[in-house]
């Protein structure tokens, strides 16, 4: 009798952990890097997890260096970003105050990548409503 009372709970908390990794979670990226392996990184483990994680959110935040990562004609990962775009579960949003320093216009992006007014901001206000934190590369 009692090793049927453990096998019943060791099916019950592996049930438990297996629900628990079911749960969405929605994370953002943090992309300041100018290097292309970096932004090539960052958007390997979107595409990984956006695929694997169907039900969860993910953003991914550019500003200083990495606006390169975001122009159309330019960025080494572009084919990629608008694969990404393309799905409901991922947004790439960059910093607008990035786009005025650098004289970049919104129309020079690539088609898909949002915009936000400020990208630290952006970061620090999607924290406080529980999203996780990745920064990628240093």
């Amino acid at each position: 009798m009692k090793n049927i009372w453990n096998s019943i709970v060791v099916a019950i908390l592996v049930a438990s952990c297996a629900m628990a990794q079911e749960q969405p979670v929605k994370i953002l990226f943090d992309v300041t890097s100018s290097d292309t392996k970096v932004q090539e990184a960052a958007v390997r483990h979107v595409d990984m997890m956006s695929k694997t994680y169907t039900d969860s959110e993910f953003e991914v935040v550019m500003y200083g260096g990495s606006s390169q990562m975001a122009l159309q004609g330019k960025s080494t990962v572009e084919d990629k970003v608008r694969e990404l775009v393309a799905r409901e579960n991922v947004k790439f949003v960059m910093c607008e105050g990035t786009l005025r320093r650098k004289e970049i216009k919104k129309s020079e992006l690539i088609p898909g990548v949002g915009t936000v007014p400020d990208g630290i901001l952006e970061l620090v206000n999607k924290q406080q409503q529980g999203w996780g934190y990745i920064k990628e590369g240093g």
